[in-house]
């Protein structure tokens, strides 16, 4: 057998046939390069996630500024969360294809531009776009979908808690960002705050994207498990009819789990608390929602993927129930961190789920769109709760719409978790 170059190609002549074998990075499985590799993604999706965070807080200021109410204030951030989530799945194409790193640079050079522009901006509208653009649909979204894609790829015995530790970087910017973006913007003003991220950005995750450089391992075999009922099905059901249920529960847990992360700041600002109580319950939530991410990764590496995914939707409903009954300011905090431990591993469980039950060259476009349906029910979950709050004046009705929603997600999870607990016993 012979080296074919750089390309890694290795040939071999057996008889009059030659096989081709492609070299790849199957080795560096669960070793100790994954996990640095795993350290460098989590470090770019804690910078990359301030996208998600930082209209969030800007939010009172940005109304203030250009004058116009709670649901036209929040539809930058509806914006931003359908450009993540449709630029998520353009972003998991061009990493099958480019690679991760070249992705993550052209997204970080978009999303530092995007905060430079929406500084400049002298109208709603400019600002809108500026973040559904370019810090959303061309910059964050190649900062979380492709990562964690990337990451399951690293990973076999510890799977579950790697995926889980990637994307805990968007909790972990949640933790970090809000807090420094309320003060910057207190002290300098909005527009000087947004100019000194997009500079960060800049000068932080171009650099980091040379260490993804290594391409991912090879896809391996499939789960048996997705074999379900016979061939080509997945749980014993066609896998578009699979993918749209997974959508679908999606987008009903994030349009629940919106109300609280997109409204918190407002919300003790209206009941006289302050935007900056506000913004230390969002970092609490989220910051319990990164113990919840790594809880949930060890669980899932035990009882698997729709089990975790489920408990956490249960969770996350009583604590919307909860936010509905008490608004005290000692109840708001404990129940924002609640709310972050119970529904902080959702979002990584949705990951792991399609790594178990679909063929694994699927992986990318898959989860890909599984968070697309996530990212569109955060975009929509928090312009609904502004809305309702326009029309009722109260955030109990957006709380008690929320756990409606929370409650079809359980439906749809608990559903197929039967379907997959029974495949389970027919093959034992």
């Amino acid at each position: 057998m012979a080296a074919g170059g750089a390309g890694g190609r290795l040939g071999a002549r057996q008889g009059k046939k030659r096989i081709v074998l492609t070299a790849s990075s199957d080795h560096l499985i669960d070793t100790p390069y994954a996990w640095r590799r795993l350290g460098v993604a989590l470090l770019i999706c804690t910078i990359g996630g301030v996208g998600m965070w930082s209209v969030v807080v800007a939010l009172p200021a940005v109304q203030a500024e250009f004058g116009v109410d709670r649901g036209i204030a929040s539809l930058p951030y509806t914006l931003l969360m359908a450009g993540y989530a449709t630029g998520g799945v353009l972003m998991g194409k061009l990493s099958d294809r480019f690679g991760v790193a070249v992705t993550i640079g052209g997204g970080s050079a978009f999303l530092a531009a995007g905060y430079v522009l929406s500084a400049m901006s002298t109208n709603i509208w400019q600002f809108m776009a500026a973040h559904g653009v370019l810090i959303a649909f061309l910059g964050s979204s190649a900062t979380f979908g492709p990562l964690m894609a990337d990451m399951s790829f690293w990973f076999l015995k510890r799977r579950g808690l790697a995926v889980a530790i990637c994307a805990s970087g968007n909790y972990l910017a949640g933790t970090i960002w809000p807090p420094v973006v309320q003060h910057f913007i207190a002290t300098v003003g909005w527009r000087a705050t947004h100019i000194g991220i997009g500079a960060v950005c800049a000068v932080t995750l171009l650099p980091l994207t040379l260490l993804l450089r290594r391409r991912a391992p090879g896809h391996g075999p499939a789960p048996v498990v997705q074999a379900g009922a016979g061939p080509g099905l997945v749980l014993g059901l066609p896998p578009g009819v699979v993918q749209g249920l997974m959508a679908g529960a999606g987008v009903a847990c994030c349009v629940a789990m919106a109300t609280p992360q997109v409204h918190i700041v407002a919300y003790c600002g209206d009941l006289g608390y302050g935007v900056a109580r506000g913004a230390e319950m969002l970092s609490l939530m989220l910051g319990f929602g990164i113990v919840s991410r790594l809880a949930s990764g060890f669980v899932a590496d035990r009882i698997g993927g729709l089990p975790t995914l489920l408990i956490g939707s249960g969770l996350q409903g009583l604590a919307l129930v909860l936010f509905s009954m008490f608004d005290g300011l000692t109840s708001l905090y404990i129940i924002s961190a609640m709310f972050g431990l119970f529904q902080g591993g959702l979002i990584p469980s949705y990951t792991i789920v399609v790594r178990e039950i679909f063929p694994p060259r699927e992986a990318s476009v898959r989860v890909g769109t599984v968070l697309l349906a996530t990212m569109l029910g955060m975009s929509v979950g928090g312009w609904l709760a502004g809305a309702i709050f326009d029309l009722t004046g109260t955030y109990i009705p957006a709380f008690l719409h929320g756990s409606a929603w929370n409650l079809l997600n359980f439906a749809i999870c608990f559903s197929l978790w039967r379907r997959q607990r029974g495949l389970r016993r027919a093959f034992a």
